[in-house]
């Protein structure tokens, strides 16, 4: 029998499997709180009031609870990843003009697969269909800044608000950042080979996919990006507990609060360098807010972490002189100082 006969038939047991998994995802993550507590508090004997208590208690409620999340998220997301990407987003922006062009690539940022490896590739291609260069680079600014990892920790921490917020002030510095350098016209500092080579085709999945191979390229999306980033979740998660349980929180509320004004700059200075993710970033963030430190200071840390990373620039470096990797920097960077300021100040 071939594959297109068996389908139907094997189509019902797959909705049926989606139910039963998505009734054990509820249950394991209703239990979560009174098992880690049993466990730490219980099991182990800590008192909840210590130093240790605090922390392993934190520890061990997060950990599940953020594997939890980001499972459900990026399966979510890579259902949606099937219908979109980077070659048909390519082709989506190929000929669009600055500004509606801006918005659609940061749009398609979101929701198409991206990582720092991809960079060089991507930009070629959209160099060979035309895309122009300050809409390209609002595409390469927003996939990195607003990913599922980041959106399912934030929302696992801090609630819908402040996921809400998170990619609403993401995709709005992808969108200026990218205009401004259009408007820059800054195309004599792409490297000269740039604009002379022929793309090859980058692979995707093909059209016309179906729900059994949407839900399998969704399943292996968790297996792949869980699987890499779980090691940066408990790394992150065990920092942040040790914040959690033994740094007092007058120390962060002077250096990260709102009242220090050179915070926000002084965090992005820091995050720029540095190497990490969403996975292991956002529990610390999460444990130094705690400590009285403000979301603003601490979002802008994590954004300059996540969208102005290290490898990523030295990567881009391959297609793009220094100066233009400058203003590059210095777009963005003022830009994620604005998001700091602005959430400090409504938030």
């Amino acid at each position: 029998m071939s594959k297109v006969e068996e389908q139907p038939a094997s189509a019902p047991w797959l909705w049926v499997k989606l139910v039963i998994a998505a009734a054990l995802w509820v249950a394991a993550y209703q239990y979560l709180e009174p098992l880690s507590g049993a466990v730490s508090y219980s099991l182990l004997g800590l008192d909840p009031a210590s130093h240790l208590g605090s922390a392993v208690g934190f520890f061990l409620y997060d950990v599940p609870k953020i594997l939890l999340l980001l499972s459900l998220i990026v399966f979510l997301v890579g259902i949606v990843r099937s219908f979109f990407t980077p070659e048909r987003a390519r082709k989506a922006l190929g000929g669009r003009r600055e500004g509606i062009g801006n918005v659609l690539a940061a749009t398609l940022g979101i929701v198409t697969p991206f990582c720092s490896c991809s960079a060089v590739p991507l930009f070629l291609g959209f160099v060979e269909s035309g895309v122009p260069l300050g809409v390209t680079f609002s595409f390469l600014i927003s996939a990195p800044m607003v990913n599922e990892v980041a959106l399912a920790l934030l929302f696992g921490m801090f609630g819908w608000r402040v996921a809400a917020l998170y990619v609403a002030t993401g995709l709005g510095v992808a969108i200026s950042a990218g205009w401004i350098i259009g408007r820059l016209h800054l195309e004599r500092w792409v490297a000269d080979w740039v604009y002379q080579v022929r793309m090859g085709e980058v692979q995707l999945l093909e059209g016309h996919q179906s729900w059994t191979d949407r839900i399998d390229y969704a399943v292996q999306a968790v297996r792949d990006i869980v699987g890499k980033v779980w090691p940066y979740v408990i790394a992150g998660i065990a920092v942040g507990a040790a914040i959690h349980g033994y740094v007092p929180e007058d120390f962060m509320a002077g250096i990260m609060g709102k009242s220090a004004w050179w915070s926000v700059p002084a965090a992005v200075l820091v995050g720029i360098p540095m190497y990490s993710n969403a996975a292991g970033i956002i529990p610390v963030v999460q444990a130094l807010m705690e400590k009285g430190a403000s979301l603003g200071t601490v979002l802008a840390f994590m954004m300059s972490v996540i969208a102005l990373s290290l490898p990523e620039v030295i990567i881009l470096r391959r297609v793009l002189k220094w100066q233009l990797i400058a203003v590059f920097l210095g777009v963005v960077g003022t830009g994620i100082i604005a998001v700091g300021y602005l959430f400090n100040a409504v938030l």
